[in-house]
């Protein structure tokens, strides 16, 4: 249903609608066709994020129909502030419940340590990735360095990057307050990649 853009929004030139503006007039209307546009847009890249993870062509356009299909109700549910890394967070965890489900270990494997690759690269832009060597390595250096942060910055970094826990969930799994959390977090982040740094020199 909300493949279909009626003729008024084609003629009104759908680029003209921000995502932000999309959603809003979305939320404000249900109209499907607003995701519609949405679909339009970014079908490209749920499909490619897709093919990375399941790696087959036919799961893949079926897994960005269901994800698409979600949306109808996740838009009006969640509030989004930044579109675009919503779609691609919600679609990697999508791959990964799909494989969780029904796929092989081997795949489920790889794709862990795909989101595991993406959860590094956040702590510095230096590191180059290039194959399963320089992904363990990085991953020992992690491991190391991590354990040279403080208990408190450790333990959130953990939960937040390696085990992909909200704010939210933090705050409930630590006993720390929201505050104290983020404080953990950025701190965290900026010494772990001080000593990543280090390590790299």
């Amino acid at each position: 249903m909300f493949l279909r853009i009626t003729n008024r929004y084609k003629k009104d030139d759908p680029d003209q609608y921000g995502d932000q503006d999309i959603i809003l007039r979305y939320r404000k209307d249900e109209n499907p066709e607003w995701i519609g546009i949405l679909f339009e847009r970014y079908t490209h890249l749920v499909l490619g994020v897709c093919l990375k993870y399941l790696k087959n062509e036919e799961d893949s356009k079926d897994a960005v129909m269901q994800i698409f299909e979600t949306m109808v109700d996740d838009l009006l549910n969640h509030q989004v502030e930044n579109f675009k890394s919503w779609l691609y967070t919600k679609t990697r965890n999508h791959c990964l419940m799909q494989l969780r489900k029904g796929q092989t270990a081997n795949r489920y494997h790889e794709a862990e340590r795909i989101r595991l690759r993406d959860s590094i690269v956040e702590f510095s832009d230096e590191m180059h990735l290039n194959n399963e060597r320089d992904l363990d390595d990085m991953l020992d250096k992690l491991s190391i360095g991590i354990g040279q942060l403080s208990k408190e910055q450790s333990e959130c970094i953990e939960l937040m990057y390696l085990k992909e826990k909200s704010y939210k969930e933090i705050v409930t799994l630590t006993g720390y307050d929201l505050k104290q959390v983020k404080s953990y977090i950025q701190n965290g982040k900026r010494n772990l990649q001080k000593i990543l740094k280090k390590g790299d020199g």
